[in-house]
């Protein structure tokens, strides 16, 4: 039986939105979930997880974890943007499941860090990548060297950074002309860099096949090897290390696959938002996912493990073009590299505004980033979150005891995945609530496997998050702080007089 309390099942969250020119098809949404996904994460992590893993088939088993709760999360979201499909996404979701302020809560969370600081790190990515070809582009070529603002942060202007902020600045502007600029640039480049890392797959089997490194890392497929301490004394060489270490590690490969919920942010301007989007996010993940697992054995079939522990600058990628390509490895994954993070950039830039828009709408974000332009976009947002993302670039951290310097987004990205993967729960939580709260909601497409299978999503995300706040204290507590620094301003801008 309905419970009589029950919220009207038609709302305005569930009705479509008008204001925006619906240009997105299937194929343009799976590139949106494509082209977030994929950025440098997958050339690079998978070295810090086997230094903390220490076995190759442990690696992978933490990659199809992390796949398994990517693409489930995917296909439980797929309820939600199919009920309410509205731009904003995940913050409306967030909204009308609980409350406007968790809602804020998340939006708030996104502009400060999640998105911008993404934005800033895949841009300055491209930069780096860049530098390979272009050696003026450089991190420690500056046009305005290093300012110290205390003992532990200084402010510069390197040619790194440079090109990263004008990397922003070309997208946040092109995708202000119109929706069609952003959809052609990002199936452009999103195509490109598939088949980059499709090509990097089929020549790491087909070429760099390495008898010695397939005998030893399949031949010793779960003996675990030169794993490092996760807090001292605790390693991947015993039972509970191992799941420690695999928990820990979902922390990189995580934050490879996120973004895949960037297409609900722009559920008004996708065609049949109903169908599309659900089926975008199913294609787009499992897509990138197979990539991934298969990118790791194409690593494992042409490094020893020892290799893909140590690779230089963490760059597994790299290091298995190298040892296909002597010489021009390098070259060849700085161009594919910078052909990833250039579309993944601009999918982040594209997405994200459309989320400020909806809070912007509620009264909880600036005004003019609830507004669109002749071209029927978010012009103001996007100009906003790519300010706010150059003025992340700008700021270094330093330290003293080894002159190094570093950047403060890395550290408040670090810090905020464990906020990210909250939002995630309670998302996901939100179809549980939503069942019960709206039982005559129209819902197009329902949760596969409802409610066993969104219920071990949460079950295995809340797993890994109590592991990651018991073992990495110093990156997630501070990530719950700058959450709840949101309430007061939740609180400020719903005192703003209504204009």
């Amino acid at each position: 039986m309905a419970n009589s309390t029950a919220a009207p099942a038609a709302t305005a969250a569930t009705t479509l939105d008008t204001e925006f020119k619906r240009g997105l098809g299937l194929y343009d949404s799976t590139m949106i979930v494509v082209g977030a996904m994929i950025g440098s994460g997958i050339f690079i992590v998978s070295a810090e997880m086997a230094r903390v893993i220490g076995s190759p088939g442990w690696l992978l088993a933490a990659w199809l974890l992390t796949g398994v709760l990517t693409v489930v999360g995917a296909l439980s979201y797929g309820e939600l943007a199919a009920m309410m499909p509205r731009a904003g996404g995940q913050y409306v979701y967030l909204r009308e499941a609980f409350s406007p302020l968790w809602g804020f809560l998340y939006g708030w969370t996104l502009f400060l860090i999640i998105q911008t600081g993404t934005i800033a790190a895949v841009s300055v990515g491209f930069a780096r990548y860049f530098g390979a070809l272009w050696p003026w582009i450089s991190d420690d070529r500056y046009l305005v060297p290093p300012i110290h603002i205390s003992t532990g942060y200084a402010l510069s202007l390197s040619t790194t950074q440079l090109v990263g902020i004008l990397l922003i600045a070309l997208l946040s502007w092109t995708n202000t002309r119109g929706l069609e600029y952003g959809r052609i640039i990002q199936n452009i480049f999103t195509t490109a860099k598939t088949g980059a890392l499709i090509g990097l797959i089929v020549v790491g089997v087909a070429l760099g096949w390495n008898h010695a490194a397939v005998a030893d890392n399949f031949g010793n497929f779960w003996a675990r090897r030169g794993a490092i301490d996760i807090v001292p004394g605790l390693t991947a060489m015993t039972g509970f290390g191992l799941f420690v270490a695999i928990c820990v590690s979902q922390s990189g490969s995580l934050f490879s696959a996120d973004a895949w919920n960037n297409i609900t942010f722009t559920a008004g301007e996708v065609k049949d938002p109903r169908r599309n989007i659900r089926l975008s996010l199913a294609l787009g993940t499992v897509v990138v996912i197979a990539l991934y697992l298969l990118a790791n054995v194409a690593y494992l079939v042409t490094l020893p493990f020892a290799q893909i522990q140590h690779a230089p600058a963490d760059r597994v990628a790299t290091a298995t073009l190298d040892a296909i390509f002597p010489g021009a490895g390098a070259r060849i994954m700085a161009v594919g590299i910078m052909v990833s993070t250039f579309g993944c950039a601009n999918g982040l830039i594209l997405a994200g505004a459309r989320a400020y828009y909806a809070m912007a709408r509620d009264r909880l974000f600036f005004a003019s980033a609830g507004r669109l332009n002749v071209m029927k976009v978010p012009a103001s947002g996007l100009a906003l979150q790519g300010l706010w993302a150059v003025l992340l670039i700008l700021p270094r951290t330093y330290d003293p005891a080894t002159r190094t310097y570093g950047n403060l987004y890395n550290n408040l990205l670090d810090y905020v995945i464990s906020a990210a993967l909250i939002f995630y729960i309670l998302t996901i939580a939100g179809i549980f609530r939503l069942r019960r709260t709206r039982p005559d909601a129209d819902r197009p497409y329902l949760a596969v496997g409802y409610p066993i299978v969104p219920a071990l999503y949460i079950g295995g995300a809340a797993t890994i998050l109590l592991v990651l706040f018991v073992y990495r204290t110093a990156t997630t507590w501070p990530g719950v702080i700058i959450v709840l620094l949101g309430v007061p301003v939740y609180f400020l801008w719903r005192q703003k007089p209504r204009t």
